[in-house]
């Protein structure tokens, strides 16, 4: 056994004996506080008090200065409107259950774990490194071609296959999301 569970159990027996010691002894005696004992016990729960209340305040106290801050010259910062409907939190606040739990979302999280995700580029034809204009113009040229109304066949699903890779493709940040987790064999 190491040093201190050796320890630690040698203060409990000690604690123990001391209880027993305790309750053994006559305890008819009074307790009396006198004055000066009063005054040390209520300035050391003030004491107390105001530590925890220094902890809690902590951050507001220690408040980091930003670059709106080290501007004095700014209209917003006199009559105080720019603290009310812009504060450093709020950029990143989003609604508790609304990160990104779209049916779409779910989708591609699904796909991408079951390594089931579609090669898009394939779908329309274009190369990895297609400029947006490149993606429009082929889907363009695709969807004439197998609109289920000019074509007059089954072609619902094709279709729905390739508004799908447009709408990844076409957009921005779903886009470089998509090239992150696809797989190139």
């Amino acid at each position: 056994m190491n040093k201190l569970g050796i320890l630690v159990i040698l203060a409990i027996v000690f604690g123990a004996l001391q209880t027993v010691n305790a309750q053994n002894s006559n305890l008819d005696m009074e307790l009396e506080v006198t004055d000066e004992e009063k005054i040390i016990l209520f300035s050391g729960f003030t004491i107390a008090v105001l530590g925890i209340s220094l902890f809690l305040a902590r951050d507001i106290i220690l408040r980091k200065k930003t670059s709106y801050d080290k501007k004095e010259e700014l209209q917003s910062k006199k009559d105080k409107t720019f603290e009310k409907y812009h504060s450093d939190w709020g950029d990143d606040y989003e609604e508790l259950g609304q990160r990104g739990n779209t049916k779409e979302d779910k989708e591609f999280r699904d796909a991408v774990n079951n390594y089931e995700l579609p090669n898009y580029y394939e779908i329309i034809g274009v190369s990895k490194d297609a400029a947006p204009d490149e993606i429009k113009k082929k889907f363009r040229e695709l969807a004439k071609k197998t609109h289920p109304d000019k074509t007059k066949k089954n072609s619902e699903e094709k279709m729905t296959e390739l508004n799908k890779a447009y709408e990844v493709l076409s957009d921005k940040e779903r886009r470089e999301r998509y090239d992150r987790y696809l797989k190139v064999d």
